[in-house]
């Protein structure tokens, strides 16, 4: 039987496998110390758990790092929950967190997570539910501790991005007893106050009871029934609440608050310029597009007068006229030439006409010439006549008694001898 060798990272994997695959280990809460704490720069938390015993090592990374409302520290005595799982590279198995609340609070934290469950179920988070901020409120309510730093940072960001933006204060307690009762009815109150168009909510940071009054259920549909839009601005950027899911923008700080609820006057003063920009040229491009637009139907108007027609007819003939002259004037000495020559070329052919006729009366009268009988009569030849016929054979002369024999210079009668 050949021998079953792995290599390493196939039993890395392999128990990584077998840890994923146990429904126990999947789901696991723990509850310890928290020792060598590290936060990376990337966002992760990376820490040991331990109790009097013993140690496993723990990481949490960035996007659920985001959502927790502690702050972690050495010797911090904590209730995770994630799942364990083996690191391959390292061969070391760890927990990986996915929620972290301090030891001792978990009544509270179920009962945040239990409310959070039920407002969820009901839509309250829902997120076609949320309403834009307005560009620039008319007033804006702050329902905070009128002795907190919260109402400063407001205040100072408020004044600094627009200081024509007025603050309407609703003082509430933030924290203890009738806390919650007392910032649901200054939201709502706030809600039918003249002139507010956005209500910032919050206070500062703390610990889990600090911020309970924010996790209150009266709080949150508070928040959801206002009829202007909430930001909710409630401790520190890890901090969250109940309130931040319901609001209709979350800020990290106040002073985030202050910035998201009040634009920047100097960003709306450049804004109105380039309008005023646009504007400008969009009215320009306008008038030139009339004024191009009235040219051509004064173009057109001019153009349907009698009078204006009958100048520009008078001006078609003319030039055409102008350009008859100048065609004729151009073709005539062409055409001269052209005639010239055909006349010469006439001439020789009327020459070689009347050449040709002359020549060959010239040829009959040489033929004729050589035909005539006074002509062979020159050469010493006599004619035999009988009256006014030719005898041209001997028979013919033995039938005839007297002939007469015509010479060059006269005529001699003959008999012919019995």
């Amino acid at each position: 039987m050949p021998e079953w060798i792995l290599e390493v990272s196939d039993l890395n994997e392999y128990v990584r496998a077998m840890l994923n695959a146990d429904p126990a280990l999947r789901s696991i809460r723990l509850r310890g110390e928290i020792s060598n704490f590290k936060r990376h720069s990337s966002g992760h938390w990376y820490f040991t758990l331990k109790d009097d015993r013993c140690r496993i090592s723990a990481v949490m990374f960035r996007q659920n790092a985001m959502r927790q409302s502690i702050r972690p520290m050495d010797g911090l005595s904590v209730i995770v929950s994630g799942q364990v799982s083996l690191y391959p590279e390292s061969g070391t198995y760890q927990l990986y967190c996915e929620n972290m609340r301090p030891d001792g609070v978990g009544t509270l934290y179920q009962q945040f997570e239990a409310l959070k469950q039920k407002l969820q179920l009901e839509g309250l988070f829902d997120p076609a539910r949320k309403r834009p901020l307005p560009w620039r409120p008319r007033k804006i309510a702050v329902v905070t501790s009128e002795t907190g730093a919260v109402l400063h940072d407001i205040r100072r960001v408020a004044a600094r991005r627009d200081p024509g933006v007025p603050l309407v204060l609703l003082p509430v307690q933030v924290q203890g007893q009738g806390a919650a009762e007392d910032i649901a009815a200054a939201i709502r109150k706030a809600g039918t106050l003249p002139g507010i168009d956005v209500i910032i909510t919050g206070r500062g940071g703390g610990s889990m009871e600090d911020l309970w009054a924010f996790n209150e259920e009266i709080v949150a549909r508070a928040i959801a029934e206002s009829p202007i839009p909430v930001i909710s601005a409630v401790g520190h950027e890890t901090d969250t609440t109940i309130a931040d899911f319901a609001a209709d923008a979350r800020a990290s700080t106040p002073s985030n608050a202050a910035e998201m609820a009040v634009p920047d006057r100097r960003e709306i003063i450049e804004g109105l310029r380039d309008i005023r920009r646009h504007m400008t040229d969009a009215m320009a491009g306008l008038l030139q597009d009339r004024r191009y637009e009235l040219l051509t139907l004064q173009r057109r108007m001019e153009a349907l007068r009698p009078e204006q027609r009958i100048t520009a007819l008078t001006a078609q003939v003319d030039g055409m006229k102008l350009r008859l002259n100048a065609a004729m004037d151009a073709k005539l000495p062409a055409l001269a030439h052209r005639i010239g020559m055909a006349g010469m070329r006439l001439d020789a052919a009327m020459d070689k006409r009347m050449a040709s006729p002359q020549e060959r009366i010239d040829r009959a009268k040489a033929r004729l010439a050589t035909l005539n009988p006074s002509a062979v009569l020159e050469r010493g030849y006599a004619l035999v006549m009988d009256g006014g016929r030719v005898v041209s054979s001997a028979e013919r002369a033995n039938e005839i008694d007297q002939m007469t024999l015509r010479f060059r210079d006269g005529s001699v009668e003959v008999e012919r001898r019995k």
